[in-house]
């Protein structure tokens, strides 16, 4: 049987194959509970488990694999004669508040289609085509470890370290698997250009501290249920996730009394599922809204002026800081006493489409129905001036009180401190002071010799190289996932500026085209991994090696294992330890700040695979500052919350970098010249077919959610389409097809293009894949020169 047709048969289950890859030997038993404050969440032994799991085969408690979804799930996994056979999640018939059930979503339990999916990348292969063509042909492990070697000398010797570059990816990240890997390997080699913040979190990990002065803006999610009005401001936890049973505490929060509402321009899963009312908003005019609800609470004297006067500066003129008593504060931005233009609900209604009835309720309501929580999504933040709307979102919860107490929350980036999070796989050192932010990688490839900290460079005046070298581990930002997929395609496709380009993959992804020298990698369910819970940290998950690496794919840590070893750094690199060997390694590393988390051999002893952390007393962000504001100063500048930052203020940009926030209308609106010839704002949302562009090739995902534009029927009529029609959608920069959607769950002037489909230009350029990144721009936000990929314009006709 051939192996394309072996996996056909395994994967249709036409037939269950008895051919062996390995045979777990092993039989993993006991019942034992660790008696500690952090609870196996399975408890399980495995034939109890196989008996309720309604299976035969041996049955293992693993993970999903991290590829950065916004969750971090448990799975159960059945294992029979070497292979995946079933694959289910959480298995506990119970939730509790204070450790519930993490149960996967469809597109973890869709994971075995992908395992064992007929195009997975079987060998080294070299390119013999153009960059682009994805023309390969097969080499030997010797032959490709060699040749990655001896370039990552010539570079070396060539340019020097600086024009090496291992970009940002989230494609796999349990420690064995990921770019973590390659930067250890790097490190070791001399070092490689840094990069600093990432395509999510970019603006909004930015901009936050200009108000609190930390990133640890968040209350633990068990105290959700405290509250009694809570805004989904853009946020989509049914399916972005947003740490695993984000969405579950949402809907406690209701059953217990609180009052939902979501303002977003699409009616999303979460707006279904969880809202007592849908808003409706014009993309990238969020911060409008914002500040005419400010300007509500402060003209009918609704918002808390006794914690105004002693948390925060900046509000009016009395509470300016020193030396700055004369410029604008945020109460003259909202009166318009400098620019003339009040930001009433009239005027926020004209930008916003939001009547200006519905922001005065909301105002009143926010301002009033204490506690309240207004959490921020971050897709509103991945625009032109992102960092606006997140200053906008930390100042409403000032403005009424809502800091500091149980059920209230501060806004922002909303990490939580504390958590079952720790250290990982070791990077090292890296010798080169140099950092781009991950947004300008392709601008460093064109021009890096020219760039500055006008550029976002930090840690050098000006680079001194170009790069010349990228190592790509698990990791489709480079093409798929990156603004303007066309531009970075023709960058990359030039042999004269960045010379070799290596890839570690399990598929023939947009960026796998573009290697030089291109790599298997096996998935976590092939070597051992740890992962962390996704931003709240209760939870840690063990992935056991379950099965043996498919054909001839090793672990991302094997394979720069090998490289070292060959680069005469193969001790430095490993340290004697092979994957699982790290696994115990770092497991006893987190034992340091955990003590009660579990060692290997209890997970394994035990078939935990999940460990979670009771939570008692949630954890309120800013307790102490709000108790006692003098001995517990915030760490901004002044010690308060900032809603006038001086340190914005000096860097002498008011018209895009502004002191207070402000709404900046984007380089790309309905509001300007481009709309005559692209008049409908494009969104690209996170879709439940794939995690960014992994899960693309998962036919069951794919049928459940397909791809295709959505579009409101008012917008359909005007251009005579009708639902499943193929259209093309275009701007400047590209143009795509893909079918249409008739839907009323998006507003009128507003298309929806989910995020992640792969990049597939045709001989005229045209994407038939329908990557809405073809149409996206690769300008950064000025601040945090951050992901602007939601700020773009089309058009839209049929095909």
């Amino acid at each position: 049987m051939s192996n394309n047709a072996f996996l056909t048969d395994l994967i249709t289950d036409t037939v269950l194959s008895r051919r062996c890859f390995m045979k777990w030997s092993a039989a993993l038993g006991g019942t034992a509970a660790l008696a500690a404050s952090g609870i196996p969440a399975f408890a399980q032994g495995s034939e109890e488990l196989a008996q309720n799991f309604g299976s035969t085969g041996q049955m293992f408690r693993t993970c999903c694999p991290a590829h950065n979804c916004g969750g971090r799930c448990p799975l159960v996994v059945t294992v029979q004669d070497g292979m995946i056979t079933r694959i289910g999640s959480d298995d506990r018939e119970y939730d509790e508040i204070d450790r519930p059930r993490v149960v996967a979503c469809s597109r973890g339990k869709a994971y075995r289609r992908r395992q064992y999916h007929p195009d997975r990348l079987k060998y080294p292969m070299k390119r013999v085509g153009p960059r682009g063509s994805g023309q390969y042909e097969r080499i030997s492990w010797d032959e490709a470890i060699e040749t990655v070697a001896t370039q990552m000398q010539r570079i070396k010797e060539q340019y020097g370290n600086s024009a090496i570059f291992v970009p940002y990816g989230t494609g796999g990240g349990s420690q064995m698997m990921g770019a973590g890997t390659a930067s250890r390997l790097m490190n070791l080699f001399g070092g490689r250009l840094n990069y600093y913040n990432n395509y999510s979190w970019a603006a909004i990990q930015r901009a936050t501290p200009t108000v609190y002065g930390t990133q640890n803006t968040g209350n633990q999610r068990q105290d959700w249920l405290n509250s009694r009005y809570i805004i989904m401001w853009g946020w989509n936890p049914a399916e972005m996730m947003d740490g695993t049973n984000s969405a579950w505490f949402i809907r406690k929060a209701r059953e217990n009394g609180a009052k939902v509402i979501a303002i977003d321009p699409r009616r999303s899963l979460s707006v279904n599922a969880l809202a007592d009312e849908w808003i409706p908003i014009r993309p990238g005019t969020d911060t409008a809204m914002m500040s005419a609800m400010a300007y509500v609470m402060v003209t009918e004297e609704l918002y808390d002026a006794e914690f105004v006067e002693k948390y925060t500066i900046g509000f009016d003129r009395s509470q300016m800081p020193e030396g700055y008593e004369d410029e604008e504060s945020y109460k003259d931005y909202l009166l318009g006493t400098v620019d003339g233009i009040p930001k009433t609900p009239e005027w926020a209604e004209s930008i916003t489409g939001v009547p200006r009835e519905k922001i005065i309720e909301i105002a009143r309501d926010y301002a009033t129905i204490k506690p309240g929580m207004l959490y921020q999504g971050y897709g509103m933040q991945r625009r032109a001036y992102g960092e606006q709307v997140v200053r906008a979102g930390c100042v409403l919860p000032a403005l009424t009180g809502n800091v500091g107490i149980p059920g209230g929350w501060a806004g922002g980036m909303a990490f939580q401190a504390g958590g079952a999070g720790g250290p990982g796989f070791p990077g090292g050192t890296n010798p080169i002071t140099a950092s781009i932010p991950s947004y300008m990688f392709t601008d460093a490839v064109l021009r890096g010799t020219e760039m500055g900290p006008e550029d976002g460079v930090v840690g050098v005046e000006k680079l001194d190289n170009s790069i010349r070298m990228i190592y790509a581990v698990a990791s489709n930002c480079m093409i798929n996932q990156h603004g303007n997929s066309n531009r970075s395609a023709q960058i990359l496709a030039d042999e004269t500026l960045c010379e070799f380009i290596v890839v570690h993959e399990q598929f023939l992804t947009s960026t796998a085209k573009f290697a030089d020298i291109l790599l298997p990698a096996c998935t976590q369910f092939e070597t051992y991994g740890l992962n962390g819970s996704w931003k709240y940290g209760e939870e840690a998950l063990y992935g056991p090696k379950l099965v043996e690496p498919m054909f001839e794919s090793k672990s991302d840590f094997q394979i720069c294992a090998e490289v070292a070893e060959r680069l005469g750094l193969g001790e430095a690199y490993t340290e004697g330890r092979d994957e699982r060997g790290w696994i115990e390694y770092i497991m006893e590393q987190r034992k340091t700040n955990l003590p009660d988390f579990p060692s290997l051999q209890e997970f394994e002893d035990q078939n935990l695979g999940f460990y979670q952390r009771t939570v008692t007393e949630p954890i309120i962000a800013f307790k102490a500052f709000r108790e006692d504001p003098v001995a517990n100063p915030l760490e901004t500048p002044s010690g308060k919350i900032e809603i006038f930052s001086p340190a914005l203020f000096e860097m002498n940009n008011p018209e895009e970098i502004p002191a207070i926030p402000k709404y900046i209308q984007e380089w790309e609106s309905p509001f300007g010249p481009e709309a005559a010839e692209y008049p409908l704002q494009a969104v690209n949302h996170h879709y439940m077919h794939r995690v960014h562009s992994t899960h693309h090739n998962v036919d069951w995902l794919d049928q459940a959610f397909p791809q295709r534009v959505f579009i409101n029927p008012i917008d359909a009529q005007a251009r005579g389409l009708q639902d499943g029609d193929v259209v093309k959608v275009w701007n400047d920069r590209g143009t795509i097809m893909t079918p249409v959607r008739l839907t009323r769950s998006i507003m009128p002037g507003v298309v929806d293009i989910p995020q992640g489909a792969w990049y597939l230009p045709d001989e005229n350029g045209v994407d038939q894949g329908g990557c809405a990144n073809t149409l996206t721009s690769e300008r950064p936000t000025p601040l945090a020169f951050g992901n602007t990929q939601q700020t773009i314009m089309v058009q839209v006709a049929k095909a």
